[in-house]
């Protein structure tokens, strides 16, 4: 099933009624359940601006945007918060944990806006952290984590509430290349044994290297849609 359909995208950006970027050109892109892909490009390619409008976390110039089959165009404000917190997962490059929260509390922040219980949200956490060997990690804030620590922690908070998709912008981008590998490896774990849906950002050859599908940008229009026969191993 798809979970992603973006159908002729164009995104412009306006100032003062004129258009100053044209950031997405008719782009068409289907992302089936269960892939591990890279949108990738050069800066200014459009890469931030297709995660954001796949995400639902901005809009459509034209063209259209289907999650699991519906249409998001005509949503809501409320739908579209929902949405997010119900179907979809985000992974910055800034990391965007909250400073006065442990890591676990920190994993557990989605479930507890989707009202699941304490007991509920605390067993998910413990079982998912065991699982990513980050247990050591439960009690610590975020000032004294590493960034590849920290951005561990935000991929266990974007995975915790089990989301349709999970969007992750550049998420290398602050990371030395050991650490980067480590992150984009512990993703495609979880990518494989969860069958979570990925979609990752990036110019970086190491990521582009780890994926199964990498569509690539040049001015907001997609110039290629290279699949991989077999995943990396």
């Amino acid at each position: 099933m798809a979970v992603i359909e973006a159908i002729g995208v164009s995104k412009d950006y306006l100032e003062r009624g004129q258009v100053t970027t044209r950031a997405l050109r008719g782009v068409s892109l289907t992302v089936e359940g269960g892939e591990f892909m890279a949108i990738a490009g050069p800066s200014g390619s459009g890469k931030t601006t297709l995660l954001n409008v796949i995400g639902a976390l901005d809009t459509v110039t034209s063209g259209s945007i289907r999650v699991e089959g519906r249409e998001i165009g005509g949503l809501s404000q409320r739908e579209l918060s929902d949405l997010r917190r119900d179907r979809l997962g985000f992974v910055f490059q800034a990391y965007n944990l909250v400073p006065v929260l442990t890591a676990a509390e920190n994993a557990e922040y989605v479930m507890e806006l989707q009202g699941r219980p304490a007991a509920v949200r605390r067993r998910r956490v413990a079982e998912l952290f065991e699982a990513m060997g980050m247990r050591q990690l439960l009690d610590t804030r975020p000032l004294k984590m590493s960034g590849g620590q920290q951005q561990r922690v935000a991929v266990a908070r974007a995975i915790a509430s089990e989301p349709a998709l999970i969007v992750a912008d550049e998420p290398t981008a602050n990371l030395d290349q050991a650490t980067g590998r480590s992150l984009v490896e512990l993703m495609r774990l979880l990518n494989r044994q969860r069958g979570t849906t990925f979609v990752l950002s990036s110019h970086d050859p190491m990521v582009l290297e780890q994926v199964d599908r990498v569509v690539r940008l040049v001015d907001g229009t997609v110039q290629s849609d290279e699949r991989r026969a077999t995943p990396v191993a």
